[in-house]
């Protein structure tokens, strides 16, 4: 079965979410969107994990669930995320960190656990006055088949590898239990190419995810790991994840790194941005208005810590598709401003949305399944263009900085620095099956 995996999400407990972070509402768009597996999130919230246990419902002790009045076709695992606050070398190490439990059971367990480090009702996704090494001891003892993983791995703040913050190695976070970590989430700023250049992640599964704050389908879904199950549990998704099997995990679909919102160096506050790595490193990470120290791209700090030069592919290396959202294309098609969520959201913009994932079954159906000159005569050539740039690598992203998105150009609007998207060949999901 294919299933197309968003396992890092948030509710609307979690801090900078929006209010329709509910399941239904979640459910839906999924289904929209394509994608048919999802973490819940925010799993570890009182009252989040309330909702989660009066609404969903497992299937046959599969640690699958589904919504008891919602989409057949979306699927849910029992999911949350904390961060975590540590000392390394004298310095503090904030950290974001994925969890799957087997079930809600699970779950609650690891609550009552983890209340012993902090307010886990404070917010969606609590801070824990706990070391990593400790965090994964703790989960491990309440179920061994807990899957921990480091979130948005090089984002600046609250990562892994973030320049502010994190770490070099993964063994610097998680210590003598690193061992009992499989993947890695690579985030928005980062690609799989990105992460090849580390010798160092060749052991670890790379998964992308949305992170999302937000319901609606330019959010949701926006990356997402495309896997091969016989059936959809638990027991497979972890085994596949863990094994790093590559007749199981097919694939990633990304958003152009560049389209991430740390790609590039740059200080928002004094509109200082984005700065290509070598210009920055010139500048010593400085603004020139300001004087205040840069946030350092993910570019950046992926070069600090490759041993391998660009364009390097590991012969086990799993395979990867870019996306964009389909409503943000179609913003751009129809030369309304993709960046506003107004916009967006916009009746003109979700009406064309609705008919054309109505049409085609899903959004994830249209952007890589259909054929071009078919979505050119069921929308506009305009959108058609745009799909088959995004497939073949041809959109042109000036690239995002210090919290701010990269912007999408279309080829002939092109009159600042920009990176393309890199991707060299169309493929489609098809291709995998």
């Amino acid at each position: 079965m294919r299933i197309i995996a968003d396992l890092q999400i948030h509710s609307r407990y979690s801090g900078a979410t929006s209010p329709r972070m509910m399941l239904n509402e979640i459910g839906y768009h999924a289904s929209l969107k394509g994608v048919n597996l999802l973490g819940t999130g925010d799993s570890l919230h009182p009252q989040w994990f309330r909702e989660l246990r009066n609404e969903l419902l497992e299937i046959d002790d599969t640690g699958v669930y589904r919504l008891k009045s919602g989409p057949s076709d979306v699927f849910f695992v029992i999911q949350t995320e904390v961060a975590t606050v540590h000392k390394f070398k004298g310095k503090a190490r904030r950290i974001h960190h994925v969890i799957l439990f087997r079930d809600l059971e699970t779950s609650k367990q690891a609550a009552e656990a983890l209340s012993n480090y902090g307010d886990i009702s404070s917010d969606g996704r609590p801070v824990l006055n706990i070391r990593p090494v400790e965090l994964v001891e703790r989960l491990l003892e309440i179920d061994e088949d807990c899957f921990i993983f480091p979130a948005h791995a090089w984002t600046p703040w609250w990562s892994i590898f973030g320049a502010i913050g994190g770490v070099d190695k993964v063994e610097e976070c998680y210590e003598d239990r690193a061992d009992k970590i499989y993947a890695i989430e690579t985030g928005l700023s980062s690609d799989p190419p990105m992460n090849w250049r580390v010798s160092s992640l060749d052991r670890y599964v790379l998964i992308s995810s949305s992170d999302s704050h937000s319901p609606y389908p330019y959010r949701l879904g926006r990356e997402a790991v495309v896997l091969n199950l016989e059936t959809p549990s638990y027991e497979e998704l972890v085994k596949a994840l863990r094994t790093k099997d590559r007749s199981r995990v097919l694939m990633t679909l990304e958003v152009p790194p560049s389209y991430g919102k740390y790609h590039w160096s740059g200080h928002r506050r004094c509109g200082v941005g984005p700065i290509p790595p070598e210009k920055a490193r010139e500048m010593d990470y400085r603004c020139p208005r300001c004087g205040r120290r840069l946030t350092k791209g993910v570019e950046d700090r992926v070069e600090e810590l490759a041993d391998r030069p660009r364009g390097y592919r590991p012969p086990d290396a799993i395979d990867f598709i870019y996306v964009l959202p389909l409503q943000e294309l179609l913003a751009l098609s129809m030369n309304i401003d993709y960046t506003s969520e107004t916009l967006l959201q916009s009746k003109k913009i979700w009406s064309e949305y609705s008919r054309l994932v109505s049409k085609f079954g899903s959004e994830y159906n249209l952007l890589l399944e259909t054929p071009i000159q078919e979505l050119a005569k069921a929308s506009n050539e305009h959108l058609a263009s745009l799909v088959n740039d995004m497939r073949s690598g041809e959109l042109e992203i000036v690239p995002g900085y210090d919290g701010v998105y990269g912007k999408i150009l279309p080829k002939a609007r092109s009159p600042v620095k920009r990176e393309k998207t890199g991707q060299n060949k169309s493929s489609t999901l098809e291709d995998y099956f």
